[in-house]
């Protein structure tokens, strides 16, 4: 495996120990940043400034992420020497982000080509809307860096076979070198993703999706039904009244929803703030209208024909809105917008690619591969929601992982889901004592997990924790103060959780010391 060259130890650690570390025996450390949308965009933004400033950053090895957190690594890594300063990624997020013009003139580009999906849309506005960036290099330029960045890997989950296939379908990883499933041990250079193949031959090179689409693809938890199903609005929350007619229909809605907020992160324009804010009145109003006609029909058909109607009027009233405006530059780019997405979100399409392994002729290969001239990359998260499965086993034979915990939903999930995704693939996981299961509701800061012979160790550090919240009520609160699922965060918000991710890294300063120690005598004991 490829990588970029440089690792070193915590001078803390060099000058304290009497450890000798030859070029063979440097260890193997990752830190595996879980999602979480922006939450974890910006809480793994603290971590690493609090590593770089207590002089630990320089011991990863490896950087890997899913969903939120691949955000932030997409927007660090334009930077070749991010690592031995964070400042300047920090102060991005508070800086004048990207007009709305310039996401528009890549959207329009993007929407003439022949895989344009919904993962462009969601790209391209949390690239500017969120991370105040538009980043159109490509993954594999970094191949050639020379650099001191810890080697990043990102992680998106194939759709069809995530609800059809083996697992060994569905992990999917892309690193500057290569991208491929991970289980299945089938790769190709990063820079032919997107290129069609068939049989394993290469038919026509096609130009690589730039980091803006890729963000949207790593990042598209809204593509998958479950996600939908946790945004029904409190008076559908009832049994047998959310089938597939109201997630279609949700779906649409939240889509808008989304689809507004994140563009009035990028405009300052009072007029057109206050034509969003009649536009955000209008989705609301038809959320609630007529809800008992929802509730009503009782036949599968007579529910499908009412929600589908609701989400063309839904529609329409978009459409009405947008040609009520007053001309001018802001009803342009709306145009756009309502030209170019509202089609594929009746669609719903996201993460369209070419297929590499479409006809391999190779028993190993799944139908749900093999048969499909294309794929669809969506968010790893809705697997597993933080990237253990690139890190476990011999390929990457890592000793140590930091596991910053940004994730909703129960807490421990991601290690639980990470420890039967080992057993199922045979692969080394360090033991999981379940009483602390016990702790998910008001968990500590810190956990640590070592693991024996071929198992890394893990530092698990959950971003809500006993230290930062007083008792189980307030983590809740917390989490749902930070809800994933909302519009871009307050610089008010945003400095909230940079600053706890901080101190979380920063209180447990000396545990991480220890075991980057005991991961130095792990690696010398392999060699």
């Amino acid at each position: 495996m490829c990588r970029w060259p440089m690792v070193a130890l915590p001078q803390q650690l060099s000058n304290e120990t009497s450890l000798h570390v030859s070029k063979g025996s440097v260890p193997h450390i990752t830190l595996l940043a879980s999602g979480g949308g922006q939450r974890a965009a910006v809480g793994l933004m603290g971590s690493l400034y609090q590593m770089e400033k207590d002089g630990l950053l320089d011991s990863l090895l490896y950087l890997g992420g899913v969903s939120g957190s691949t955000w932030s690594m997409s927007s660090i890594y334009d930077d070749p020497q991010w690592s031995t300063s964070m400042d300047k990624a920090v102060s991005r997020l508070s800086g004048p982000g990207v007009k709305l013009e310039d996401a528009l003139a890549w959207l329009g580009e993007r929407a003439k080509e022949e895989h344009f999906s919904l993962s462009d849309i969601w790209g391209v506005l949390t690239s500017a809307g969120i991370m105040k960036q538009m980043n159109k290099r490509h993954l594999s330029d970094e191949a050639s860096r020379n650099a001191t960045n810890p080697y990043p890997i990102y992680n998106a989950i194939e759709k069809h076979c995530f609800s059809h296939g083996p697992t060994e379908g569905k992990w999917f990883e892309v690193s500057p070198h290569e991208a491929g499933f991970t289980d299945l041990g089938f790769f190709i250079e990063t820079s032919l993703l997107g290129s069609k193949f068939e049989n394993g031959e290469l038919l026509e090179k096609k130009p690589e999706m730039d980091m803006i689409k890729l963000q949207g693809v790593l990042g598209s938890a809204m593509a998958h039904e479950d996600t939908i199903r946790g945004l029904v609005p409190p008076w559908l929350n009832v049994s047998g009244h959310v089938d597939g007619a109201a997630e279609d229909y949700l779906r649409v809605y939240n889509a808008l929803e989304k689809l507004v907020a994140l563009t009035r992160s990028t405009i300052k324009d009072p007029e057109a703030l206050s034509d969003l804010d009649e536009l955000q009145q209008i989705l609301g109003d038809k959320l609630k209208h007529n809800e008992s006609a929802w509730l009503e029909p009782e036949g599968s058909e007579q529910r499908r024909s009412v929600f589908h109607q609701s989400s063309e009027e839904l529609l329409a009233s978009v459409a009405t809105w947008s040609e009520s405006l007053k001309d001018g530059a802001f009803k342009t780019h709306v145009s756009l917008l309502t030209k170019k997405v509202l089609p594929k979100i009746m669609t719903w399409e996201w993460g369209t690619t070419r297929n590499f392994l479409f006809q391999y002729q190779d028993s190993v290969v799944p139908t749900c591969l093999q048969s499909h001239e294309r794929f669809h990359l969506i968010d790893a998260g809705l697997m597993i929601n933080a990237p253990y499965p690139s890190f476990l086993g011999e390929k990457r034979d890592i000793d140590l992982i930091i596991a910053p915990e940004y994730s909703a939903g129960t807490m421990f999930e991601t290690l639980t889901f990470a420890r039967d995704y080992a057993a199922e693939m045979q692969k080394p996981f360090p033991q999981i004592d379940d009483r602390i299961l016990q702790e998910r509701d008001w968990p500590k800061d810190c956990y640590v997990f070592e693991g024996k012979e071929n198992e890394a160790s893990i530092v698990y550090m959950p971003l809500f924790n006993r230290r930062n919240c007083k008792d189980a009520e307030e983590v809740k609160a917390k989490m749902e103060e930070f809800s994933t699922f909302q519009g871009p965060f307050s610089q008010e918000k945003m400095e909230f959780v940079m600053e706890t991710a901080k101190a979380n890294m920063k209180n447990n300063k000396e545990t991480l010391l220890e075991q980057i120690h005991k991961a130095v005598l792990h690696r010398q004991r392999k060699s």
